[in-house]
């Protein structure tokens, strides 16, 4: 089998070392197999994401020394795609709307958390990123009541039955060439948000659809992604879709052990550039001296 992997930076800022460092990595294990290296733009975030960061994604790239293979495929051009996997998991009666704002899911597990002893739900409250574990609020919902809510015009997004999803599927894994052979564990994450009323994909969604489309066998990426495979494991399933096998890297930190951020100007790759420094020695900085 023919080794795809693929770089998939979001144009919010400039690329840093660790950008650097998932780029070189995805791309030398493609080069080293003979396989193919690709370049995706991920864009469906239309508040934040600039032209002018896309350029400099390209520019950086191009100046470290890398080459992709075919076109940049981004995402906000692919629409339809993401809308037709959408179409699949809602006729198998997976995805229900959600109507729930921050501040009322924040509200309903603040009581839920205050309630007698014995009556609160068993399970975490937060995800294993630490945000609120949504609590199922609009899933209850009639279908009338549903109706009536999207009747009147109100926001919404569209979330994954979590429960009925993995019962669905049953058992899964996934293979990861650093950490091992996994257990999907997508119930961590819970009903997670698949596209909103304006927006017909989320981040999840988007990448499973991504990586079949493109034939992605080897994902490379940072930890901080690893527990949203568990999701995009489901989700492959439930759409009848290939399954890759995952790399995930460690994260590349300060001086001070934080993670490189976007907003970390002096790690940007420009940063460098602007100091003369050579793409041998950014390379370098980035972990894959020549």
């Amino acid at each position: 089998m023919t080794v795809v992997t693929r770089f998939a930076p979001s144009p919010t800022g400039f690329l840093h070392l660790g950008h650097a460092h998932s780029a070189l990595a995805g791309w030398r294990r493609a080069r080293e197999a003979g396989g193919r290296f690709l370049l995706r733009i991920e864009d469906i975030d239309q508040t934040r994401c600039r032209p002018v960061f896309e350029d400099a994604i390209l520019e950086d790239l191009a100046w470290l020394g890398l080459d992709w293979d075919g076109p940049v495929r981004r995402q906000s051009e692919h629409w339809d795609d993401y809308r037709a996997a959408l179409a699949v998991l809602e006729g198998q009666g997976l995805i229900y709307p959600c109507f729930c704002t921050r501040r009322e899911i924040q509200a309903e597990i603040a009581a839920m958390q205050s309630a007698p002893h014995g009556s609160a739900p068993h399970g975490p409250a937060d995800t294993p990123d630490g945000s609120p574990l949504y609590p199922g609020t609009c899933r209850r919902l009639s279908p009338r009541e549903r109706a009536d809510r999207l009747a009147e015009g109100r926001a919404y997004a569209l979330r994954l039955d979590m429960a009925e999803a993995m019962r669905r599927a049953g058992r899964l894994s996934w293979a990861d060439e650093l950490a091992g052979e996994q257990v999907a564990r997508p119930e961590r994450l819970g009903d997670v948000v698949l596209a909103r009323k304006e927006t017909p994909t989320s981040y999840h969604l988007a990448v499973t659809v991504d990586d079949e489309i493109q034939g992605v066998t080897t994902v490379t990426r940072g930890l901080d992604l690893f527990e949203a495979t568990h999701v995009h494991r489901l989700l492959q399933a439930l759409l009848g879709y290939r399954v890759p096998v995952w790399r995930h890297h460690a994260l590349l930190t300060d001086a001070a052990g934080r993670r490189l951020a976007k907003r970390s100007d002096a790690a940007a790759i420009r940063a460098f550039r602007a100091e003369g420094r050579s793409a041998a020695e950014v390379r370098a900085l980035a972990g894959f001296p020549d």
